[in-house]
């Protein structure tokens, strides 16, 4: 779904809404998510390849769950019954169908004490697990960021926000090569052969002549990559007025941190390499803006949306709700499913809630693993900012039926 100020975390890893050729991807629309700088890595001591891996799934009880007495789940209610209305996987929708038809017994606006004991009736919480058993993953942030644009070209608005290219192709696979069922896959024709899809380079050098229509003029080509990379986000044109510019599709390329890039040549150190940092760099110097930008060769597309109060749809195609919704790996936690987060702010503030997953991403990898939405603008900017913490999740499923299957 960036603005003045961007994530710094993004600028270091890959993020959510940046679709990684051949990784599992859900959903059309997809909001991205940063990620803070990783700390240089200790090699690990080799594990056996015979080891099985723990279980995805720990059955818990209600009083594992960190002050969930506590929590305002009347807050969440409403993006679960979005979740309900939108969720499309079979199985998924199988065995939350006898829990959603509750749901709308109960109304629109439960009181938190009729949620939870609603929850607590009909669902079972089950805490996640790595593979190796232990049960603390990464918690990043994203937001959905403000940026200045217009919707003709100028010296003031020079930087071209690309819908979808008509020469772009979706390949599916699947029916020859099932594997490649959960993958995104993206090219382009050249003769008879379908080759990868043109990168960040090629279509800044393309220029007037790329295959793709201009949605709009944004102002500043750095805010404009903080954005793609966010995925989605909101430009106000020269009248005030604003427009969503929504994540419509990806070039298939992988996410490539700029960040990384700057460390790695000795331009900047780790503890500069914030987004103030790389803004600073990118004013002076202006001769390598491209280069910078293009050490990224991941590109994302977009499509026109009103906005109109809501939040910035994301993979399960419902708004997001600030602060009560996250992107996840679908291969362990199913779209639309709810999820008790716990984790602490650097500050030390815990952050104890029921969440909804309605979201995904190509940087959203592993068992305990989420992408938590602050909402929109520049304050919550500043909170997604901050994250790059440790935390546990239970995954909240109805009792009876037949668990995911995790990897």
């Amino acid at each position: 779904m960036k603005q003045a100020w961007i994530l710094a975390g993004l600028l270091i890893a890959g993020c959510a809404s940046q679709s990684v050729p051949l990784e599992p991807a859900s959903g059309e629309s997809c909001p991205v998510c940063p990620v803070c700088p990783e700390p240089e890595k200790k090699p690990e001591p080799p594990v056996s390849q015979s080891a099985p891996a723990a279980p995805a799934f720990r059955e818990a009880a209600w009083s594992e769950l960190p002050d969930w007495s506590r929590d305002t789940l009347s807050e969440a209610w409403p993006g679960l019954l979005a979740s309900c209305r939108a969720i499309r996987q079979a199985e998924v929708k199988a065995a939350w169908a006898p829990t959603c038809e509750a749901a709308k017994i109960l109304g629109d606006k439960p009181s938190s004490a009729q949620v939870r004991s609603f929850l607590e009736e009909r669902l079972q919480p089950l805490q996640i697990q790595n593979a190796d058993g232990s049960q603390e993953g990464l918690i990043t942030g994203y937001y959905e960021p403000l940026i200045q644009g217009s919707r003709w070209k100028s010296a003031k608005n020079p930087v071209p926000v690309h819908a979808v290219p008509e020469d772009l192709l979706q390949l599916d696979l699947a029916e020859v090569y099932p594997e490649t069922k959960s993958l995104r896959l993206r090219g382009r024709i050249e003769g008879r052969k379908v080759l990868p899809y043109w990168s960040r380079a090629q279509i800044e050098a393309a220029g007037e002549a790329f295959p793709a229509k201009v949605l709009l003029w944004a102002h500043d080509p750095v805010e404009f990559f903080f954005l793609q990379v966010q995925g989605s986000g909101q430009v106000q044109l020269a009248d005030g007025s604003r427009v969503r510019i929504a994540y419509a599709d990806q070039n298939g390329h992988p996410y490539k941190s700029i960040g990384r890039w700057l460390i790695d040549r000795g331009e900047l150190t780790l503890a500069q390499a914030s987004a103030q940092g790389i803004q600073k760099w990118a004013r002076e110097n202006p001769q390598r803006l491209s280069e910078l930008l293009n050490a990224n060769p991941s590109y994302v597309f977009f499509r026109e949306e009103a906005a109109n109060g809501e939040g910035p749809k994301g993979s399960l195609g419902v708004p997001l709700t600030g602060g009560r919704a996250i992107a996840v790996d679908t291969r362990t936690v199913p779209l639309g499913a709810p999820v008790f987060l716990s984790f602490a702010m650097p500050d030390g503030k815990p952050v104890r809630r029921l969440m909804l997953a309605q979201d995904t991403g190509g940087a959203i990898r592993g068992r305990v693993r989420a992408d938590f939405f602050w909402g929109f603008g520049a304050e919550a900017g500043a909170q997604a900012g901050k994250m790059r913490q440790q935390g546990k999740m239970w995954l909240l499923w109805p009792k009876g039926a037949a668990l995911p299957v995790a990897p």
